[in-house]
């Protein structure tokens, strides 16, 4: 399918083409799929007498009365008359020119919501058209599309119609895929969606509820699993170094423990061996809740790929989680005399030139770091696996380049503690093998969540000082580091020295993301211990901290943090055997949002349900960490509302792409424009 550029076409102007490229359209498909993002009924004039408030409406009529007024504010007010009554029009902002427009014995239309006001019925800023003989009443409803500044909704109506009128409206795929889900035709579906029938319920129309949203929807959504599919098997076609199962080091691991794996474990253990012994690369996204045991699983792959000849790397996001990290592996691996290096990006040159020569020459099994382990100047010798924790906090282009550290391409795990949506898995990962890990360690005795309000924080200090003089830990979580004036947030600096003051008697922590890497791990070093018993910290422990005394968790403005957030942190109390207990401290004046979340988290702790309702109250773009990725996001679509659809592109995916591959691509060129062909890892 060859794109018709919009330059190319002559009823396009110069810079009608140019304000359509500030909206990322640049050719006919584009143009043809920026649907409206509502409606308005302009198909009927509406009696001043038949009007109801709160519904929109248009009414015909001759201007009566027009003035500026300046109590309370200034408005430009005026009265519009038909033969059944009279309506107020306000514009609470208005240029000179809209004074003209509305002198008295103009006759005009106007559209807008209706509500009351002091004169009886009023609407503020509608929409105005002069009437004359020649004006017509709109025979279908008035779409209204996402615009730029320099184009008004006229001018793309406009171009929309054009583009429409050339007849490029094609099927990409055979008819035997819609016709078994009854959907209309692409063709009857972009008419039906920019020129809509009055009779169309527009309550359906704008939840795009439509047989003709949804054949859009299913279209964008089995593009993106062919996507997805057409990444799977390109790489089950790149060769990858095939690892036999672990004879010595991981039943050696094992037998060390002082713990039993969980069922889970094993089940998800044995798939992950199962990939290594393959001929092409893994790529396994294992997830599980926090403390579900993901570390423990990594460490067998990693032993797989070792005793095999090969080195692994493990990646971690932050300085903390990625020293923690190292700090497990020493314990594990020490005793069966593997070598393992530490990379990051605060080494002194000394330690971080002894650690590169360690990598490069091969002497280092194993590299624990940072994002610095996928620098250019880092050079592994031979690297067969690529272990990446918490993987949405790292862009698409930063795995890959470690991913391209090893010749030939090496095996990939990629763990997450934030648990993915069923709906979120299938889509967005649907070109990776994914485990779960549903199952918590036995021993684990489950977390108390309590709502508490912010006046009740005397309350909670005395519970903080019980817990740690009966020999317990604590955290106390603040949002901020820097005094925001407009937020008004406490800052971690401060609440520090407010717990000096308040508990003179406990050795308390500080530790946030602004501090020396050195600073923060002595300080974490020194909780772990147990040689303070409180540590303040702003949100840099959610992932990976793991100390077992700690019991008692409060978390300041817990209103203002995701539920992925929140939940995280709750996971870094409760590891021990001692009940634990995560407090919320919350503002009294909750939006309907914050106050969602709260319950969210109070009634759950179900990693998976949290994510469900996390996706629904954020969407997909803050679980997938694709701010910063590249990942195409879905515009029509919506997983919760379309699940049924999801469900049937996956599974026409596979068999398309078999009988039909010239017309996927077809497919793929619609709705993705080359983003089918997206670096995705």
């Amino acid at each position: 399918m060859n794109m018709v550029m919009l330059s190319q076409i002559k009823v396009f102007s110069k810079p009608l083409v140019a304000n359509l490229a500030k909206l990322g359209i640049g050719n006919l498909q584009a143009l043809l799929l920026h649907l409206p993002l509502r409606y308005i009924d302009e198909t009927h004039i509406t009696a001043i007498r038949d009007l109801r408030t709160g519904e929109s409406s248009q009414v015909e009529g001759e201007i009566v009365h027009v003035e500026v007024t300046y109590k309370p504010r200034k408005a430009l007010i005026a009265r519009l008359e038909d033969a059944s009554g009279q309506l107020t029009l306000r514009f609470l902002h208005f240029y000179p020119s809209q004074i003209a427009a509305l002198k008295v014995g103009t006759k005009l239309r106007v559209y807008g919501e209706v509500r009351n006001g002091f004169f009886g019925y009023e609407v503020v800023h509608p929409t105005c058209k002069a009437v004359g003989e020649k004006t017509v009443v709109a025979e279908t409803l008035t779409p209204v599309y996402p615009t730029v500044a320099g184009l008004t909704q006229a001018n793309l109506r406009k171009a929309i119609r054009l583009a429409l009128a050339q007849g490029i409206l094609t099927e990409t795929l055979p008819a035997s895929v819609y016709a078994t889900l009854q959907l209309p035709s692409f063709m009857a579906s972009l008419q039906a969606l920019h020129n809509p029938s009055p009779e169309v319920d527009l309550h359906v129309l704008e939840n795009k509820s439509t047989a003709h949203w949804r054949r859009l929807a299913f279209d964008e959504l089995l593009a993106q699993q062919l996507s997805m599919r057409k990444h799977y098997a390109r790489r089950r076609s790149v060769s990858a170094p095939q690892f036999s199962p672990s004879k010595q080091l991981v039943s050696a691991l094992l037998k060390s423990l002082p713990f039993a794996l969980t069922g889970a474990q094993q089940k998800v253990a044995l798939e992950i061996e199962r990939d290594l012994s393959q001929p092409h690369p893994m790529q396994r996204l294992l997830q599980g809740d926090v403390g579900s045991g993901k570390t423990i699983v990594a460490c067998m792959a990693a032993l797989q790929s070792i005793e095999n000849g090969w080195q692994v790397a493990l990646m971690a996001p932050t300085e903390i989680l990625a020293e923690q990290h190292y700090r497990k592996m020493l314990t594990w691996l020490s005793p069966l005399n593997i070598q393992i290096a530490w990379l990051t990006g605060s080494q002194n040159k000394k330690d971080r030139d002894a650690a590169m020569a360690a990598i490069a020459n091969g002497s280092a099994q194993m590299v624990v770091g940072t994002h610095a382990l996928f620098q250019e100047a880092v050079q592994f010798k031979n690297l067969g696996l690529a272990i990446i924790d918490e993987q949405h906090r790292f862009g698409v282009h930063q795995r890959l380049a470690l991913r391209q550290k090893g010749q030939p391409e090496p095996h990939q795990l990629m763990m997450s503690a934030t648990p993915i949506p069923r709906t979120l898995s299938m889509s967005y990962y649907a070109d990776l093998d994914v485990s779960v890990i549903d199952e918590l360690p036995p021993g684990r005795t489950p977390i108390v969540t309590k709502l508490v309000s912010d006046i009740r924080r005397d309350e909670i200090l005395q519970r903080v000082r019980e817990a740690c003089l009966q020999g317990n830990q604590a955290y106390w979580v603040c949002p901020l580091i820097e005094e925001s004036e407009a937020l008004q947030l406490a800052t971690a600096n401060d609440t520090y020295a407010l717990m000096q003051n308040e508990f003179p008697e406990l050795k308390i922590g500080l530790v946030h993301g602004r501090m020396k890497s050195a600073e923060k791990q002595a300080v974490m070093t020194a909780f772990s211990a147990g040689n303070s018993q409180l540590l303040v910290a702003t949100t840099v422990i959610e992932v990976g901290v793991d100390v077992p005394n700690a019991s008692l968790m409060v978390i300041e403005h817990a209103e203002r943090m995701g539920l992925s957030q929140l939940h995280q942190l709750r996971g870094r109390v409760g590891r021990g055997t001692t009940k634990s207990t995560c407090i919320l401290l919350y503002q009294n004046k909750l939006s309907e949002t914050a106050r969602a979340r709260l319950k969210v988290i109070f009634e759950s702790n179900d990693g998976f349900a949290i994510a469900q309702a996390d996706l629904q109250i954020r969407g997909p773009g803050e679980l997938l960490g694709v701010r910063q990725s590249g990942v195409p996001m879905l515009k029509i679509a919506d997983l919760e509302r379309d699940v049924d659809l999801l469900e049937t592109a996956k599974k026409m995916a596979d068999q398309l792409l078999k009988n039909y591959p010239a017309e996927v691509e077809n497919h793929l060129e619609r709705w993705m424009g080359g983003a089918g062909e997206l670096v995705k890892v």
